[in-house]
């Protein structure tokens, strides 16, 4: 959008007109109160939000159509009618306070009627927010050097909207006759060019369309991540004008009910997008909530019998195989084969605030990601969204593991665009459907001791827990602490001597007391190694004499691994546990 500096009568005062094609250098902000004093505004008059005249005025715009949205700028000086006011969707006061949430310096207004005022509640927002409201006798002064440019903005903004509800026509056209995303995808590319994509909140592409170049450039573009997506991991979601370069970007949100299902993105190298470019997607992505609407009234009630059924057989009260399996056909899943049980739950983290619109619940969006992971690898899986995880049965494969890492790998991107953290844990394989609540628990530990040991991202096969299911059994935390405490002593302590130390043991227990094999891994020479197996004997007993003591260890330290307890805060007391573990000489 370009601006003109124009200079007024008033000194000192310039401002600039917004043409629609964005900021233009060179503008000099100056005080609202010397608008008011310049020949700009006709005869005006301060009505509300006095406390305000400070603001800085950079540029001016007119506002003739209610929805202003695309063409607000920081520092400006918004001129309008009480015609447009009145046509306003949205409560004056609430219109007010996106005026201020947008940088708007001051709001200037023709009243239609030259008997009318401007309604107290306005008068009243205006003061709370310090928002200058004035009344004037006309928009601006047509001998103003302003205001052919200004005449131009408020064609263009018409301009705009009549456009924005012929393209909108189109898309409803579309949708009637049972289109969905990707063939609003080829609509909006046709009426508007470039590269159109539709995708997921966090920038997963869902559908694209548009010439094969521009695709082709988008796919090399810094707009795209490594894994492909969108990069919405900005500020609101990456919504607004974005400019790359000579790339340009328009992205809108999908919202429907008030929740945010995805982003439509219109990608152009051809020219610069402007306001107007955003209205158009705005709009069209109005559209595509139609069909989120039409598709969420479909798959609610579908939803909802999916994940009974996959609860039943979870918990064992599916029935026969037979009968599962033909039950499970009905909606696309093949259960009549060896499966393995996937869970994925996201990592107790604290969310941030949601953004407007909200978001739909992250185990909803995770089932989704997934949902559309799983449909090019596995198309008779099954897939669903539970109360606090989701839950996938998939066909077992050659390497069924590396397949889960693949889809956690699509999933999760490259970490940017809003991705909250999960866990995930995979069973064995069972051939019959009777077998499926075991493996649900398998997967379910496999989840929660990984997320132990590794932490955020972790994924874990339940056949690589080893010892540590043993471990996870013990509902007793104190007492595994307890255990860990009184075995490992001064080595629990959170110091970098102590964390050293440990790693010493870990690789001595794990080469079975190899001194040579130890100092070789540890890049140690061998008489150094020597000397720390005697300081590691004088903290805990002779552990290379005792095979017993050398398993406490190993559990001890497995302990700490799993739990990641701060023993710093837990008392040792030298108690029987003490005496016992030490041995003569040791």
């Amino acid at each position: 959008m370009t601006t003109r500096d124009v200079g007024s009568s008033a000194p000192g005062f310039r401002a600039a007109a917004d043409t629609g094609d964005g900021p233009g250098p060179g503008v000099a902000p100056q005080p609202f109160a010397d608008v008011l004093m310049s020949d700009l505004l006709v005869s005006p008059t301060l009505v509300a939000g006095a406390t305000g005249t400070s603001r800085e005025v950079s540029n001016v715009a007119v506002m003739a159509v209610p929805d202003i949205g695309p063409w607000l700028r920081t520092g400006q000086l918004l001129l309008t009618t009480s015609a447009v006011l009145g046509r306003l969707v949205e409560p004056i006061d609430a219109f007010l306070a996106r005026l201020d949430r947008r940088g708007v310096s001051g709001l200037a207004v023709r009243l239609d009627d030259p008997t009318a005022t401007l309604p107290a509640e306005m008068s009243h927002a205006a003061d709370e927010l310090g928002l200058p409201v004035v009344v004037v006798a006309d928009l601006y002064s047509q001998a103003h050097p302003l205001a052919g440019a200004l005449a131009e903005s408020s064609a263009r903004q018409v301009d705009a909207v009549f456009e924005a509800d012929r393209l909108r026509r189109v898309l409803v056209d579309v949708v009637m006759a049972g289109g969905g995303f990707a063939e609003l995808a080829v609509a909006v590319h046709g009426e508007l060019g470039g590269a159109v994509l539709i995708t997921t909140p966090d920038g997963r592409q869902l559908c694209r369309a548009g010439d094969e170049s521009e695709l082709n450039r988008l796919a090399s573009s810094a707009a795209l991540d490594s894994t492909g997506r969108v990069r919405t991991d900005s500020t609101e979601g990456g919504l607004g004008l974005h400019r790359l370069g000579d790339e340009f970007l328009a992205v809108s949100a999908i919202s429907a009910n008030g929740i945010d299902h995805g982003r439509l993105v219109h990608f152009s190298t051809g020219h610069p997008l402007r306001s107007e470019d955003l209205n158009l997607v705005e709009q069209a992505a109005a559209v595509c909530a139609l069909v989120v609407a039409r598709e969420l009234v479909v798959s609610s009630v579908e939803e909802k019998h999916r994940a009974n059924f996959v609860r039943d057989l979870l918990l064992g009260r599916g029935g026969e195989h037979e009968h599962v399996a033909a039950h499970a056909k009905t909606f696309g899943w093949d259960l009549d084969r060896p499966v393995v049980v996937v869970v994925i739950e996201p990592d107790p983290v604290d969310e941030d605030e949601p953004s407007i619109p909200t978001r739909m619940p992250l185990v909803e969006r995770q089932a989704r990601a997934f949902t559309s992971a799983v449909a090019g690898r596995d198309t008779g899986a099954a897939v669903t969204a539970l109360a606090t995880e989701t839950v996938i049965l998939m066909g077992v494969g050659t390497d069924t593991l590396n397949l889960v890492h693949e889809l956690v790998a699509y999933v999760r991107g490259d970490g940017g665009g809003g991705r909250m953290p999960f866990g995930v844990g995979v069973s064995r394989p069972t051939d019959s459907v009777d077998g499926i609540p075991a493996l649900y628990g398998q997967a379910r530990t496999a989840l929660k001791v990984g997320r132990q040991i590794t932490g955020a991202w972790a994924v874990t096969h339940f056949d690589d827990l080893g010892v540590y299911r043993l471990l996870s059994l013990v509902e007793d935390d104190r007492e595994l602490e307890s255990f860990a405490s009184e075995t490992l002593r001064e080595l629990t302590a959170d110091t970098p001597e102590a964390q050293d130390m440990r790693r010493t043991l870990e690789v001595l227990l794990a080469t079975n007391i190899n001194i040579a094999e130890t100092a070789r891994q540890l890049h140690f020479h061998y008489n150094t190694l020597r000397y720390r197996v005697v300081k590691l004997e004088k903290m805990l007993g002779s552990f290379t004499d005792h095979p017993e003591l050398r398993l406490d260890l190993s559990l001890a330290l497995k302990i700490m691994a799993m739990r990641g307890i701060n023993f710093l805060k837990l008392p040792i007391s030298p108690g029987t546990h003490w005496q016992i573990l030490l041995t003569p000489g040791g």
